[in-house]
Parts: C-alpha cells; structure tokens; sequence
C-alpha cells in the first residue's frame, strides 16, 4: 500500500504510544469519533440502519447495541492499522473491500475527510495535551494511507454497482 510519504520510526512510535492510550475504552472513544462526525455532518446518520429501522436522532442511533458494534468495528479496522504499520500493504486487500461495502451501502468517498476530522478530534479530546503537532501529523499520514486503500475499492466497482 502506498502511503504517499511512508512513516518513519518517530511517527510510528507516536502512533502506537497514543493508540495505547485510546484502545483499553474502544467503545467509549468511538462514542466521541461519531458524535463528533454526526455533529460535522448529520447527513450521514441515514447511512445507518438496522433491520430496516431510520434513526430519529444521532443520541439514538448512537445507543443502539448494532451501532455500538459498528463502532467495536471501525476500532478494530484503527487497530490493526497501528499493528501493521511497518506492512501495510497486508492491509491491502481487506482495505479495498472495505472500501467496496462502505460505497454500496451509500457512503461517499468525501465522507473520509470527516471522518477523517473525527477521528483528529477523538484523539486530542482522549489524549489532552499529549496530543502534539507531531502526533497529529503522524495519525493523518495513517489515516490518509488508510483511506487510500479503501478508495481503490471504489475504483474497483463500476459506479452504481
């Protein structure tokens, strides 16, 4: 997986020291990644639907137990980002699918940046004053390698397949 501008050892050791900070609480950090998300765009709370149910209210959607797993989810997905950050071209694969499933349930590939925004903002809100420029640097370099990967998946389907 080409990450643009690979990681260097600094970057990578921030990324895990910070990420062990976060990931004890999964779901309790991931409340904060998609509070904050439905607060910058609340247009993707119809993305989310269980059994055929629409959520009245980002508050009740967050507070479902198939949301909550859908957070356990995207949690594992940073997690096994941070483990693989020497090789994260094994992501590869699993990556473009995810990228696959989030485009054929409706999300767009702009969405990203907002996620993207979230997940910046979890981690200031999580880590306090450890939350450093150079930290924040290093999680947007993984973050957009991420990304990147997951948009090949897109390219990869024809558009309204």
């Amino acid at each position: 997986m080409e990450s643009g501008m690979p990681l260097s050892g600094g970057q990578r050791a921030l990324i895990r020291e910070s990420w062990q900070r976060v990931s004890g609480s999964p779901v309790q950090h991931g409340l904060v990644l998609f509070t904050r998300l439905f607060d910058l765009d609340p247009d993707l709370l119809p993305l989310f639907q269980y059994n055929c149910k629409q959520f009245a209210s980002p508050q009740e959607c967050l507070s479902s137990p198939e949301f909550l797993d859908h957070i356990r989810k995207v949690m594992l997905v940073i997690d096994a980002a941070v483990s693989h950050l020497e090789n994260l071209s094994c992501l590869e694969e699993y990556l473009c699918n995810l990228g696959k499933k989030h485009q054929a349930v409706g999300v767009k590939v702009e969405s990203f940046s907002t996620v993207g925004e979230s997940l910046l903002y979890m981690l200031e809100k999580c880590l306090g004053p450890a939350f450093s420029p150079e930290v924040q640097e290093a999680w947007s370099k993984l973050y957009n390698a991420v990304v990147k990967a997951m948009q090949r998946g897109w390219e990869a389907l024809p558009e309204g397949d």
